[in-house]
């Protein structure tokens, strides 16, 4: 049995008489490997037939809680291994074929109102456009999203009520659903985004998706 794979059968769902694993993507908008893996998620899904659930969180809350700093705190001054890790990311890129990111010129990004929108995303519906979309906005055309008027136009721009996300985003019940899901995440093992579950395996980073998938495939 591969290793670890009887805990990743604790968690397991059942979908036309067959068993999945549940497999979960714990992401923040602020991450730009997590919107990395975000545009490759969709192929894994398709081949594996299990569908990855999105669970936000807020990654400032997650270095807060582990002690963590982001790579570019980590990495300042730190000779060859930033040159490496770009170097891998545009290997990461030229192997999916992705064209639509960009770097965003205004990172790094406050994201607290970002996330707190994606858990009034979950209550309104519409979550997984609101997903894809603010990732353009962060990523694809980026913006300055702590910007409350940026915020408020692209929100507009596409579609959404941006009035009732501002109204939303000050719940306190949305408030403590981001908190509860940060400090859940971080008890379970996270320490930064992207991080992935598959069952009770927790994967670190875009580059962990093949193993993600691996796993998928040996649980099922």
């Amino acid at each position: 049995m591969t290793p670890g794979l009887s805990n990743a059968r604790s968690a397991l769902l059942q979908k036309n008489g067959e068993t999945m694993p549940k497999v979960e993507f714990h992401f923040d908008f602020g991450s730009p490997n997590a919107y990395l893996a975000h545009l490759v998620i969709p192929e894994i899904e398709h081949r594996t037939g299990v569908k990855f659930e999105y669970v936000p969180v807020l990654l400032g809350g997650v270095y807060k809680l582990t002690g963590n700093r982001s790579p570019a705190e980590s990495l300042a001054g730190v000779k060859n291994k930033p040159d490496y890790e770009r170097l891998e990311t545009a290997r990461f890129i030229k192997r999916h074929g992705i064209t639509s990111f960009r770097p965003n010129p205004f990172f790094p990004v406050n994201t607290l109102t970002i996330m707190r929108g994606a858990i009034a995303a979950q209550k309104l519906g519409g979550f997984e456009r609101y997903v894809d979309e603010i990732y353009r906005h962060m990523w694809s055309d980026p913006k300055k999203l702590d910007d409350p008027a940026v915020l408020r136009a692209a929100l507009f721009e596409s579609g959404f009520d941006a009035d009732r996300y501002a109204e939303l985003v000050q719940d306190p019940d949305v408030k403590a659903q981001l908190l509860d899901n940060t400090e859940h995440s971080v008890a379970r093992g996270t320490f930064g985004s992207p991080t992935f579950f598959v069952g009770d395996e927790i994967f670190f980073g875009k580059d962990r998706l093949r193993d993600v998938e691996e796993m998928i495939l040996a649980t099922r």
